[in-house]
This record gives structure tokens, sequence and C-alpha cells, in this order.
């Protein structure tokens, strides 16, 4: 082989692994599938069997167009398991076509503007001293603190969360796997 050829060649070789290595992108099992960055929000937590709930949620409240929307958004997602923690009957309850707004905005409070990931919401809760205060697109407000290595969200009511699974990337965005429902402060 010509000295130029191998040269040619090996340059080739090294820029399709390199191509491969800087484009590919890590997918994240949640719920028993596999969560691709190429897919948006909707598209991945449909295959999700721990967000079920979540799901019909977001279909009832007619926030699926939204949340395929381009974003991005930074989502919050609450399993099976943290909806199962609420008083019996309130998921039924919030189901229901007449409580459609105050199912949005619960569905909402978990939804960020922007794309934040896991390293985004630590410099923030450093930046904070310990917290950091969020806005959330219903307008209300949630807050992320740490407990040793783990990130918590704390909802306006008290109530808390643990990121149980960080940096979801899609392609609208990232969500972190929760294991509870953050509840905004009731209307007046």
């Amino acid at each position: 082989m010509k000295k130029s050829n191998f040269i040619k060649t090996s340059v080739f070789v090294f820029a399709l692994f390199l191509g491969q290595s800087f484009f590919a992108q890590k997918t994240k099992m949640v719920g028993g599938a596999e969560m691709y960055p190429s897919k948006n929000i909707v598209e991945n937590a449909i295959n999700s069997k721990d967000h079920t709930t979540l799901v019909a949620a977001v279909k009832a409240a007619d926030l699926v167009s939204v949340l395929s929307s381009e974003g991005p958004f930074t989502v919050f997602a609450p399993t099976n398991k943290a909806f199962d923690m609420l008083p019996e009957g309130t998921v039924s309850t919030l189901l229901m076509e007449e409580n459609k707004m105050k199912l949005q905005s619960i569905l909402k409070y978990h939804v960020v503007a922007g794309k934040w990931n896991a390293k985004d919401l630590v410099k923030l809760i450093k930046k904070g001293n310990g917290k950091a205060v969020i806005k959330t697109v219903s307008g209300g407000v949630i807050t992320a603190w740490m407990k040793g290595k783990e990130v918590y969200i704390s909802d306006e009511n008290g109530g808390k969360a643990k990121v149980t699974i960080a940096n979801v990337n899609q392609s609208n965005g990232v969500i972190h796997v929760i294991d509870a429902v953050l509840l905004p402060k009731p209307a007046m």
C-alpha cells in the first residue's frame, strides 16, 4: 500500500471512529424500556412500564402535543408507585373530564422550561447555598436540594421527591424520574 493511500485510509478510519463516538447517544433503561435520545418525551414515556399512570394523565389533560413539541423541557416524571402514594381515589378523580384544568396544573408543575441536566441542577443548588428555587411551567415553584449526593425536589406544600433516575435525554429535553408526585399550592 502506498504511503498516501495508507494515510488516507487511516484518516478515514479515525474520522469514522470519531464520528461514531461523537454522535453516539446513550440510552437509559426506564421502566424496562430503552429511552432513546432521538425520541421526544411522550414517545419515550409511552414505553416505560413505570410511567403508565403519568402517560394516562398527560393524555387526559390534553398535553401530548405540548410535550411532543420542540421544547426544550425538563420533566420531573413521577412513577406509578409515586401516584399510588396519593390518597385513594385521587388519580381517578383527576382523570375525570371535569377536573382537566386541575390535572393540567399538577402536570405542568412537574415541567420546567429549558433542558436542565443533573449537573445544571447541582450547580444551581450550590450557587443557591444548598437550594435552587425553580419556576415551573404552571407558574408555581419547586425547590431542588441535595442530601448527600442525592438530588431532591420539594413542592410548595412541603412534599419531597427524590430523583431516582437522572438525565434521561430526549430530543426535546430531559426527564428526571422521581419517586413522589409534586403538588402545587391550591388556587385560592
